[in-house]
This record gives structure tokens, sequence and C-alpha cells, in this order.
């Protein structure tokens, strides 16, 4: 049983480098008050409902890493309890790197990012993979996406923490931007509309509209 949360990324080595650079006490004082969270809040799901992606770190026996980008539909990284996050496996490129890693090492590492906002979250837990839950299968499947779910990852959180925004560069989904964009050009075809009527009304001046 770790003291505090944290410890689980704030091992000997790293607090002494903490001590050695002087951000130690900073830390210290954020343990003594609570830390880390450990269960999923009202906030977190929040923001998990809001997240079309996320990137998942795991590693084999070996303590060799492994970083794998997921995507899907806003909230498809769903709460199963408090402590329980899942989602939905489908068929990719068939290298299976994640599945044979947490066969031999279950922890694992969420890494959730919400350019727009700027904002960060860091998870660390573990991680196991479901194939015989057709209930757990049918409550992550995405009902949008036509691909046949072929196994659920379950991930137990044992801390997690929001990062601090410095240097995260500002970028926007497709489906963010989308709405912009037909503003926009909803706007320009309204006033290439505008300076038609003017040209019709005054045949004489000369042609404004934009060419094509």
């Amino acid at each position: 049983m770790r003291p505090f949360p944290s410890d689980i990324a704030f091992t000997p080595a790293v607090k002494a480098l903490q001590s050695q650079k002087g951000s130690r006490p900073r830390y210290a004082r954020i343990e003594r008050s609570g830390g880390w969270q450990t269960q999923v809040t009202p906030d977190l799901a929040e923001f998990l409902d809001g997240l079309d992606m996320f990137y998942l770190g795991t590693a084999n026996a070996e303590g060799q890493p492994y970083i794998q980008y997921r995507g899907g539909s806003p909230g498809f990284l769903k709460v199963i309890d408090d402590t329980t996050l899942g989602f939905a496996d489908f068929a990719g490129n068939r290298q299976y790197v994640t599945l044979g890693n947490l066969s031999e090492n279950p922890k694992a590492f969420i890494f959730l990012m919400d350019y727009a906002n700027s904002q960060r979250v860091k998870l660390w837990g573990e991680a196991r993979v479901v194939e015989d839950d057709l209930a757990l299968l049918e409550r992550l499947r995405d009902p949008e996406y036509p691909g046949k779910v072929e196994r659920a990852i379950l991930f137990h959180i044992e801390a997690w923490d929001i990062n601090c925004p410095q240097h995260i560069h500002k970028r926007f989904s497709q489906a963010q931007i989308a709405p912009v964009i037909e503003q926009l050009q909803a706007r320009i075809a309204d006033l290439e509309a505008q300076l038609a009527q003017v040209h019709d009304k005054n045949p004489t001046s000369p042609d404004t509209r934009p060419a094509h």
C-alpha cells in the first residue's frame, strides 16, 4: 500500500531528483493536502464524455514501453464504476502488441489530451483484456460504428492527476471546425448574393463578384 497515490509515479529515485532540483517541498505539500485522485470524479467523467481519442501505454515483461493511439466517437472511453474505465477493441493491424504486453504485465497508463482546451489528464493503473462478456461488449459498443467488437479492455485506476496546461499547442478536430466552416461558407454565399443584387440593379457598374 502506497502512503500517497502519487507514489505510483514519484518513486524514491524521482523524489531524490525532486529534492536535488528543488521541487520536492512543493510536491510534498500536495501529498499532505490529499494529492492525486484515485477514483472517477464527476469532473473526470465529464472530461471523458467529450473526448474522442486517448493514448494507451503498456510495457512487456522486460519493461519495453509501447504507446498506442485509440480513437472513437466522443465518450467511447466509458466509466464502468468509480475505479474502472473500459473501451471496445476492434480489429486493427493485428500486431497485438498491446494485448501481448497486457498478457505478461498488467501495468498500464492512459494519457488524455484535450488539445482545443489545453487540458491533459494522466491515469496510472492496470489493464486487462475481456473477451467473453457479451453484456460488457454490448455496453462498450458504438452503435454508430459498424466494426465488430472483438474484445473489451478494462482499466483499473490507481491514481490520476491533471497536468499543467503549459506548452500545449491548440489543435481542433474536424467535428469542432466543421460548424465554423459552415458558418463562413454561409456568410460568403450571402455576401455573394448581395453583390449579385447590386450588380443586377446597376448593370453598368464593374462586376465586383469574386471569380471562381
